[in-house]
């Protein structure tokens, strides 16, 4: 939004990655908003999660739910297990009422490198 896209310095991860998107109770139909987010620091404490924001608004000091897709907890790993572990250490860490989110995610890889 800057205009500075070009300017930017790419930098590669030797790493696997997951992503798990932590979205608000009753998405994708009717959900509430405003729930206040707790432990997105907790989550990020280590060097292998990052939080990216979708669906959060910051009302007042505190973060609150703004949409379905509220968050996407993702994380590195030597390899594809241990980036799903951190992502799912990262998710756990991470509080809003009515919180949910697959319990699946990474497991058509990890079954294709098993075959």
């Amino acid at each position: 939004c800057e205009g500075t896209l070009a300017e930017q310095e790419l930098q590669w991860e030797d790493r696997e990655c997951v992503t798990v998107v932590m979205a608000s109770g009753g998405y994708p139909k009717a959900y509430e908003k405003g729930k206040t987010i707790t432990g997105i620091e907790d989550a990020e404490s280590g060097d292998s999660c990052i939080v990216f924001h979708a669906g959060t608004i910051n009302e007042g000091n505190k973060l609150k739910t703004n949409g379905g897709r509220v968050l996407n907890v993702t994380a590195y790993g030597q390899n594809i297990a241990q980036a799903i572990s951190a992502a799912y250490q990262g998710v756990e860490s991470i509080h809003f009422d009515e919180a949910f989110y697959r319990k699946d995610i990474g497991e058509k890889a990890l079954d294709r490198l098993s075959s």
